[in-house]
């Protein structure tokens, strides 16, 4: 599991104008790659970073557990981050790291009952997704804010992501189709970032920033979210999004006996995870399910998985010796993001 990008870091991910990208048409939009969203994206785009994230798990795969073997250090290396963040970690002597993660316990005890329940654990680390997630956005706000005056303007946000200003015209389509698609994810941008501007101002403040970055942790910013993913999804105007309309312009091959299984796990997670009242489409409640990372989940999965591998006496709930117990386990887990918090005194210090 991992952390999801913001917004704008996952669309630097983009296609320059003008890049050819032969990849097949027809992908459903939006996939979801691993446990994270990466929104809504052109049908060439989206199937580009699976084809990457795929290529990506087989090299990790292969170093997670060479011949078979689980190397532990793996997950400190892969997700503490830079280099200098695992070195950071090692030199931390034992006795520390003990004192650092018995602050963090007690602070994930938010009934100082002694025990980590799975709801416990769960908020913790959806606090954790969001702290860091703001972390991330103050310092890109510095990168972005090229005169240093408090904000960013959107000239300033092409030249950090694209090193020029870009202007496409809102009324006139490109005949290219991966420059079309490029032009049209351009224009959705400013859009959110006209959105996120509230006071109207020549830029960004850090606050709006942070709702522009990451729109789904703003309550202002919700119902553009939801009328995006209705114009990129709800083809008849409705107001819904279909089974037909969530996958996209996929067809049948009339060849085949049944869909490809990336199509039958699409199905599958329409039918049991976001279309909750069963009517055969996503409301606009349901549609931000879909378009919204939900780290809810990720982090209920996460306690889940940590309590059913360190509660040694099946209480369903973890004490600080069965954690002690098992220390790696929960320093290479969400719970501490892999270790991180022992380096972030926001984490271990007496007040949070």
């Amino acid at each position: 599991m991992q952390r999801r990008p913001s917004v704008a870091a996952r669309e630097a991910r983009l296609p320059s104008p003008g890049s050819a990208c032969l990849l097949p048409r027809g992908f459903p939009r939006p996939p979801r790659i691993g446990a994270m969203r990466l929104g809504p994206r052109p049908a060439a785009l989206g199937l580009l970073l699976l084809y990457a994230a795929v290529a990506g798990a087989s090299k990790a795969e292969e170093l997670h557990y060479p011949q078979g073997e689980h190397r532990a250090d793996y997950d400190r290396e892969a997700l503490l981050g830079v280099q200098e963040d695992v070195d950071e970690y090692v030199k931390l002597g034992h006795e520390e790291q003990q004192r650092r993660l018995q602050s963090i316990i007690k602070k994930i005890d938010s009934d100082s009952d002694g025990f980590l329940t799975e709801s416990e654990l769960s908020q913790w680390i959806q606090m954790s997704f969001k702290h860091y997630a703001m972390q991330e956005a103050k310092q890109q706000f510095v990168e972005y804010d090229k005169n240093s005056d408090g904000t960013v303007t959107w000239d300033e946000y092409n030249i950090q992501m694209y090193d020029r200003v870009i202007d496409f015209d809102e009324n006139t389509a490109l005949d290219d189709t991966e420059e079309e698609s490029f032009r049209q994810l351009h224009l959705k941008d400013k859009k959110r970032f006209e959105k996120a501007n509230q006071d109207s101002g020549p830029g960004l403040i850090l606050e709006e920033f942070i709702a522009f970055e990451h729109p789904e942790e703003v309550d202002y910013m919700t119902e553009f979210v939801i009328q995006e993913a209705l114009e990129e999804h709800d083809k008849n105007g409705d107001g819904f999004v279909s089974l037909e309309e969530f996958l996209g312009d996929y067809r049948r091959d009339p060849t085949a006996n049944e869909d490809p299984e990336w199509i039958l796990v699409e199905k599958d997670r329409f039918v049991n995870d976001y279309d909750k009242d069963n009517d055969g489409r996503l409301d606009p409640q349901e549609l931000l399910s879909w378009v919204v990372p939900n780290n809810q989940g990720i982090a209920q999965e996460e306690a889940l998985h940590l309590i059913d591998e360190m509660d040694l006496n099946g209480d369903k709930k973890l004490s600080e010796e069965e954690i002690l117990e098992n220390q790696d386990l929960f320093l290479t887990s969400e719970a501490t993001d892999y270790g991180r918090q022992l380096h972030d005194a926001y984490f271990y210090h007496d007040e949070l």
